[in-house]
């Protein structure tokens, strides 16, 4: 199966991403039970139904597949929002990916590695479910600190395919004034129009797939990088939902 993607130009930044690799988080993964809300943590879990399958394992070019090549490809996000840079044969753990934030006349660069990968079955009877996906965790230099999980179910006895997301984060330190301002101001507004639209685009994009495929179709292209900054949201659009989103 094939899910055609635009690419970033990551050339440009092959030396940020090397020095990635090196990076070390910018917290102690160690201390997860000191990740509590009353520490300033926080803890978002989302999910977007997708297309069914019939029950039994995931098909070889149905949703949970489709689903699954766009989280390994970084495919799903808002390139008016983040882009996801990092080399494309790289190994998925252990990837260090540099993403550019953008909003309004905002740019922001983080730094992120690929830390585990997931590829397991999880739960019994009808709870039994097919999972794949991966996380990342927040490096030196970066505005947040903490971790954010993509993850794509499938239940075998129902057919139900999920996408699931789930972080935990915080503020960092930011020396320079001016992104300390922006961040503040901007920053969680940031992170939940992105889990709003990624969890919109992936369903969008798996429904679009398993459209061309079923009219023997190419997928259509999607443009995933280099676009426009996004503008701020209407007001009566941030009053929609608490769609938070870690880092």
């Amino acid at each position: 199966m094939r899910v055609p993607r635009l690419r970033t130009d990551w050339e440009r930044h092959r030396a940020r991403l090397d020095a990635l690799r090196e990076a070390k988080p910018n917290y102690d993964l160690a201390q997860h039970h000191a990740f509590t809300r009353e520490r300033g943590w926080n803890h978002d879990a989302y999910e977007a139904e997708l297309p069914p399958e019939p029950p039994g394992p995931p098909l070889p070019r149905g949703a949970w597949a489709i689903a699954r090549q766009l989280v390994h490809d970084y495919a799903f996000p808002d390139p008016r929002l983040i882009t996801g840079v990092f080399v494309p044969d790289t190994p998925l753990e252990g990837r260090p990916m540099l993403l550019r934030a953008r909003f309004l006349f905002f740019t922001f660069w983080f730094g992120v590695r690929v830390n585990s990968v997931i590829d397991e079955e999880r739960g019994e009877g009808d709870e039994r479910a097919r999972v794949w996906g991966y996380s990342y965790t927040t490096l030196e230099g970066h505005f947040e600190q903490g971790q954010i999980t993509f993850e794509v179910w499938k239940y075998v006895a129902t057919g139900r395919v999920v996408f699931r997301v789930h972080a935990f984060s915080k503020p960092g330190r930011i020396r320079n004034p001016f992104y300390r301002i922006g961040f503040r101001l901007f920053g969680r507004g940031l992170q939940r129009r992105f889990a709003r639209q990624a969890q919109a685009r992936m369903q969008q994009f798996v429904r679009e797939e398993l459209e061309a495929l079923r009219k023997a179709e190419p997928a259509p292209e999607r443009e995933t990088v280099d676009v426009q900054p996004a503008a701020a949201e209407p007001k009566a659009e941030q009053k929609l939902g608490a769609m938070n989103q870690g880092p």
